[in-house]
C-alpha cells in the first residue's frame, strides 16, 4: 500500500515516521524548507515509547506529484485544509482512501464536496507531540493512538487493508465501526479544553484553584448539548472521564490552542468553536459560555490580523 503522509510536522511525523520505521511504503508531501531539513538530519523522533532516527525518508513537492497514492494521511491544521487539499489532489485516484486527523468534523464535509463522498474515512488520533527548534518530533506523553472507520460503520475490505497496514507499526491502532461518535467524543472535549483555558489563560489546575471549575462542567455541558442535538451525544462514562481530567486539582493540562496563543501564533477558533456553535444555532439553546469563547479566539484573531498587517505609512 502507497501511503502519502501530507507534512511532516508533530503529527504527520509522528505517525508517518512509525509506518516507515516499520517499513511501510511511505512518503512525506513536505514544502522546500521541511524537504531540505529532513535531507540534513532525517526525520527524529524523541518519545517515551521509543525513539526513531530515519536518514532520508522519502519527500515528495506538490508539483511532483503525478500518480494516485492508496492512502493519504492528513493531519494538517484547519486553517491550512484547503491548500493542503490542493497540493495532494493530483494523488487522489478513482480507489485513494483519504484518513484526516483533523479535530471537528468541518472537514469531513470540506473532503466530501472536493473528493466525493465516499473517499475519506473518519479519523481520530489521541497523541501529544510538537516539533522542537531543530525539527524533532517530541512525543509528550505514553499515548499513541489511531483511531479510523467507514462513516457508516461498515468492515470494508479497504478499511480492512488499511489496518493490515498499519498493524505492527510502533503506535496503537483501531479500525473503529463508530468513528463518527469517537471524533464527537473527542471534539466536544476538545471545544471543551480550548475554550475554558484560551478564555482564563490558564491550565485546569489554575482554574480549579480560582474555583472555576464550575464553569469548565458548565462549558462541557453545552457542547455535550450540541452534539446530543446533532444525534451524537457523548455516553456518561466518556462525560465521567471528562469531567475527571477537566477538574482535577493541581493538573497542567491545557490546550494546544492556548500554547498557539501564547506564541500569537495561528488558531482553529472557526473549526473547533464556531463551527460547534454554528451546529447548535436553532436548537433551543443560547450557549452562552461557547459564544463568549468563541468570541474571546475571534477577539485574538483580530488583533493578530491587525497588529501583522503591513504598515502603511511612508
Amino acid at each position: 500500500m502507497r501511503i502519502l503522509v501530507v507534512g511532516a510536522g508533530a503529527i504527520g511525523g509522528y505517525f508517518g515516521g512509525r509506518l516507515l520505521q516499520a517499513g511501510r511504503d511511505v512518503t512525506f508531501l513536505v514544502r522546500p524548507r521541511r524537504a531540505a531539513q529532513l535531507a540534513k538530519t532525517g526525520l527524529v523522533i524523541r518519545s517515551p515509547l521509543g525513539n526513531a532516527d530515519l536518514p532520508n525518508p522519502p519527500t515528495v513537492a506538490a508539483e511532483e506529484l503525478r500518480d494516485p497514492f492508496d492512502l493519504i494521511l492528513l493531519s494538517c491544521k484547519a486553517y491550512d485544509l484547503a491548500s493542503a487539499a490542493d497540493s495532494f489532489a493530483p494523488a487522489v485516484g478513482a480507489n485513494t482512501a483519504i484518513v484526516p486527523f483533523l479535530n471537528g468534523m468541518a472537514h469531513m464535509d470540506f473532503l466530501a464536496a472536493r473528493f466525493g463522498s465516499g473517499t475519506a474515512l473518519g479519523g481520530q488520533c489521541v497523541i501529544s507531540t510538537t516539533l522542537d527548534a531543530e525539527g524533532r518530533v517530541l512525543h509528550l506523553n505514553d499515548t499513541h493512538l489511531v483511531s479510523f472507520g467507514e462513516r457508516d460503520g461498515s468492515r470494508s475490505a479497504r478499511a480492512e487493508a488499511i489496518a493490515a497496514t498499519m498493524a505492527g507499526a510502533r503506535f496503537d491502532c483501531r479500525l473503529s465501526t463508530a468513528i463518527l461518535q469517537e471524533m464527537w467524543d473527542k471534539w466536544v472535549f476538545i471545544a471543551t479544553t480550548a475554550g475554558i483555558t484560551c478564555l482564563m489563560r490558564a491550565s485546569v489546575g489554575d482554574i480549579v484553584t480560582a474555583k472555576g471549575g464550575g464553569l469548565t462542567t458548565s462549558l462541557l455541558d453545552e457542547c455535550s448539548a450540541i452534539a446530543a442535538a446533532q444525534g451524537f451525544a457523548p455516553s456518561e462514562p466518556i462525560l465521567t472521564r471528562s469531567r475527571t481530567m477537566l477538574t482535577a486539582p493541581g493538573s497542567t493540562f491545557a490546550a494546544s490552542m492556548l500554547r498557539d496563543i501564547e506564541r500569537g501564533a495561528p488558531i482553529e477558533a472557526d473549526h473547533i468553536i464556531g463551527d460547534l456553535l454554528r451546529r447548535g444555532d436553532g436548537k433551543d439553546r443560547n450557549y452562552p459560555l461557547l459564544r463568549i469563547a468563541y468570541t474571546h479566539l475571534k477577539a485574538y484573531e483580530a488583533r493578530r490580523q491587525r497588529e501583522n498587517a503591513p504598515s502603511t505609512a511612508a
